[in-house]
């Protein structure tokens, strides 16, 4: 018995020793690891200046990019966001009239009510924008009634006037200028990438707002570039002006921020998951 205790308490003192020896060399391998780990620079103030830019090469003291904290998935508003519809209400839209908006909302969307309701028309953001990225959702009815712009048909006027085409142009015949994620009455898109009626759809919109010097004439256009599906539509296209049907757009001076809004044209349309990201792109970091 005296053997067998004396035996344990040998292995115990062993393993105690060899657990010493391991934490000593380790302990030891991490200062060598830090004696040869050389911090790097956060920048540098003796490198050449940049062209037309007050900030040198790598500048240490350029101010760094805020920090915003992505949607877990697609299609989720970033943390910075100002979300205009999460399928509850319509507490961020008004009509023309200010008064407050009167579209279905149900199941998470809501929706262009029927012309017969009384209600309806178009819904204004009761918050102005300028430059600003735009995620919106979008669907056009399972069942297909009409063709060509008579089906599907609604719109998103970027600043009230300059128009994002929202229609069903699966598999339907219209005049190019007037399809899905066309600049209306100018610029067709890219690509048509358009899915089946019923199935949910997604614009993300980069908007550069137009500058107007004081007597109104443009000093800079508005641009946009429009991901349809996740598939580029439109790259920073110009507008020619505020959109209009059967005519050439012209710029007419407006402030710098303006309500954006969604076209009822009588088709019942959902829209679903809006936000929106305010932008500026005169800004210089």
């Amino acid at each position: 018995m005296k053997t067998r205790i004396a035996l344990s308490l040998s292995v115990s003192l062993s393993v105690a020793m060899l657990a010493a020896a391991f934490i000593v060399t380790a302990t030891a391998a991490d200062k060598d690891k830090k004696k040869a780990h050389k911090a790097h620079p956060t920048g540098y103030t003796d490198t050449p200046m940049l062209p037309g830019e007050k900030w040198r090469v790598h500048d240490d003291s350029r101010p760094r990019p805020k920090v915003v904290t992505a949607g877990k998935k697609y299609g989720e508003a970033p943390s910075d966001a100002i979300v205009m519809f999460d399928g509850s209400d319509l507490s961020q839209w008004k009509k023309d009239d200010g008064s407050a908006g009167e579209w279905i909302v149900k199941d998470g969307y809501m929706e262009v009510p029927p012309k017969k309701s009384g209600k309806g028309g178009y819904l204004f953001t009761k918050k102005e924008f300028g430059d600003m990225q735009l995620h919106i959702e979008w669907r056009t009815p399972d069942v297909v009634v009409g063709d060509s712009q008579g089906r599907g048909n609604s719109g998103v006027l970027l600043m009230g006037q300059y128009e994002v085409q929202v229609l069903d142009s699966f598999d339907n015949k219209t005049y190019a200028d007037g399809q899905a994620s066309s600049l209306y009455g100018w610029k067709p898109p890219l690509v048509n990438a358009s899915r089946k009626p019923g199935e949910w759809q997604t614009y993300d919109i980069i908007f550069e707002a137009p500058k107007f010097d004081d007597e109104g004439k443009v000093i800079k256009k508005a641009y946009v570039t429009v991901f349809h599906n996740g598939v580029l539509t439109q790259h920073r296209q110009s507008y020619l002006g505020r959109t209009g049907h059967k005519a050439v757009a012209v710029y007419k001076k407006h402030p710098a921020k303006m309500s954006f809004k969604l076209q009822d044209h009588g088709n019942p349309m959902r829209y679903r998951n809006i936000w929106v990201r305010e932008l500026d792109f005169d800004s210089n970091n």
